[in-house]
């Protein structure tokens, strides 16, 4: 019993600090502290919210009732970016850090093309792919394509080097060792790569949905921007962050699935 209140009050902690924060907000407008053209309360941005979801009276104006085709296009360009980034980017980083001719060969444009900004590609983007999906993606790509590529060299390049000898004196051919050693003694630096670039990802569909499409939780947050609704800027922001955490959850239970083996390990370690 005192283990299930343990764990309830836990879960309770998680929703503390958001309800604090809200509670504060809400009441420092109700006392006039927040200029409400500036920074409008809680419940208006939640009234607002609703509208942009269902529709129900129109305070969102032109997007009332859009919410949900603006958050599937969102996803979909994430989702499509991401996508591509972590097979390019886990395939490369084992190449790279597996191999030292491949190393030699690429590293060093990759090197060179990783401080760029990803936003400083949005004109070439724009003028290879138009305005339309693919600048969209392209940029989404760039954002999680880096850490996801540098955590996968990691990965591979601290992989514990008494295991591959052992694998290599039991008969082991290459594509052994990098199947059973290497890849899931890799697979925490590559899923810590996956989860920094989802966070990326989000970020660069809402930066390239300002400039190169027209539609998108992105593209709502900048036309409400233009015509001072402060509030539906505010209920985007909140969107594209539960949707980032959300995302970022189903990655994070995914490598709890795959990796039960390195807990297993550390709660046996523990009880010894």
């Amino acid at each position: 019993m005192r283990i299930m209140l343990g764990h309830s009050w836990n879960q309770l902690g998680r929703f503390a600090v958001p309800v604090f924060l809200l509670l504060t907000w809400e009441f420092l407008s109700r006392i006039g502290y927040l200029p409400p053209a500036l920074l409008p309360a809680p419940s208006r941005v939640f009234m607002t919210w609703g509208d942009w979801m269902f529709g129900f009276d129109e305070s969102a104006q032109d997007i009332s009732g859009r919410w949900f085709s603006d958050a599937l296009a969102s996803s979909t360009r994430v989702f499509a970016g991401y996508t591509i980034a972590s097979v390019l980017g886990i395939a490369m980083g084992v190449s790279i850090g597996w191999w030292r001719w491949v190393e030699k060969t690429i590293e060093p444009t990759i090197q060179m093309l990783r401080p760029i900004p990803p936003v400083s590609w949005i004109p070439l983007a724009i003028i290879w792919f138009g305005i339309a999906n693919k600048p969209a993606i392209f940029l989404v790509f760039l954002g999680a394509f880096f850490p996801i590529l540098m955590n996968t060299i990691h990965g591979v390049k601290t992989v514990n080097r008494d295991l591959l000898r052992a694998a290599a004196m039991a008969g082991a051919r290459e594509s052994q060792l990098l199947r059973f050693v290497v890849l899931p003694a890799a697979m925490p630096s590559i899923f810590a790569g996956l989860r920094i670039g989802v966070g990326s990802a989000w970020m660069l569909s809402v930066t390239a949905e300002m400039v190169a499409v027209k539609s998108g939780l992105g593209y709502s947050l900048w036309d409400s921007y233009y015509f001072l609704r402060y509030d539906l800027v505010i209920a985007a922001m909140i969107s594209i962050g539960l949707l980032g955490y959300l995302t970022d959850w189903l990655i994070k239970s995914l490598m709890h699935r795959m990796l039960r083996w390195q807990h297993a390990g550390t709660v046996q370690g523990s009880k010894a």
